[in-house]
């Protein structure tokens, strides 16, 4: 595994714990802007996270680095 897809995998690591706290936030009760925004921006984050994850993989068994 090269550098690049170790930080690839670093990234979308961050990208998805964000998302899903940013989820995870929506328990508690809040305004509608709130909710939208939190919702929209964490499912996102978390589809960000995904794809750079399965693009790492793509090139670490690919061999593209």
């Amino acid at each position: 595994m090269t550098i690049q897809v170790a930080i690839m995998y670093a990234v979308a690591v961050v990208l998805a714990l964000t998302g899903a706290g940013l989820l995870l936030a929506l328990i508690r009760p809040s305004g509608p802007a709130k909710v939208y925004v939190f919702r929209m921006t964490g499912i996102m984050a978390l589809a960000a996270g995904a794809v750079l994850a399965m693009s790492a993989t793509a090139m670490w068994r690919g061999g593209l680095t």
